[in-house]
């Protein structure tokens, strides 16, 4: 992504969130991430430091919006530290390659793993500090795969509309 292409990504991103889908509820349990997207998204080479520091902004702007002090901001960041190994684990390219994630560069099956690994992980992440117990440990687990699975719809519709420009 260009610099400006990424900006207003995070922008659009940030705003759809923190306005619109934190207040989307299906059946009490799923709520997309997809500001997560953005995460996604980040080329290949792109170092750990830069997505950490990209995820944090995300996280905290998300954070700052919604009043949930911190929580955004801890699960984004734990996400962008862990998505350069995923995406080297679960893409089908040479590990020297510079590509930008995507349907149309990965191939609708390695995407999927990919962003299904990052989603899930994000999702795990955030409602397990949100939780801060496993009291509930079923509801727990099904607020995790509702909002991956939600998640997962979202940014694959997404970036099936965005691969036929």
């Amino acid at each position: 992504m260009q610099h400006l292409t990424r900006i207003k990504w995070f922008v659009l991103l940030v705003i759809l969130q923190a306005l619109v889908l934190n207040h989307v509820h299906f059946g009490r349990f799923a709520t997309p991430l997809l500001y997560i997207y953005f995460i996604l998204k980040f080329n290949s080479d792109t170092n750990t430091k830069s997505l950490i520091l990209w995820g944090f902004s995300l996280g905290i702007c998300i954070d700052i919006l919604s009043n949930t002090p911190g929580l955004n901001a801890a699960a984004t960041v734990f996400t962008a530290f862990c998505r350069p190994k995923l995406l080297h684990v679960l893409s089908t390219r040479d590990p020297d390659d510079k590509f930008e994630p995507g349907i149309r560069i990965m191939g609708l099956a390695a995407f999927s793993r990919y962003a299904l690994a990052v989603i899930f992980l994000h999702s795990a992440a955030l409602n397990i500090i949100d939780a801060f117990s496993f009291v509930n440990f079923n509801i727990l687990i099904l607020k995790i795969l509702s909002d991956a699975l939600m998640t997962l719809v979202c940014v694959l519709c997404i970036d099936s509309v965005r691969r036929e420009r």
